[in-house]
């Protein structure tokens, strides 16, 4: 019975640390984030194709 305590408990952990290292991330994402107005919109160049003929 105690080594299956020790398992659970063990994977009670790994759990515990998967979501703190998720939780990381989002938060690191979240902080890199560049707002949709600060970006610049992408405008087509037609120049490349007339040099290409």
């Amino acid at each position: 019975m105690q080594g299956d305590e020790r398992a659970s408990r063990g994977e009670q952990c790994e759990a515990a640390e998967r979501e703190a290292a998720k939780q990381r991330l989002l938060a690191q994402a979240e902080a890199e984030r560049v707002p949709v107005e600060d970006t610049t919109r992408a405008v087509p160049d037609g120049r490349w194709r007339r040099d290409q003929r």
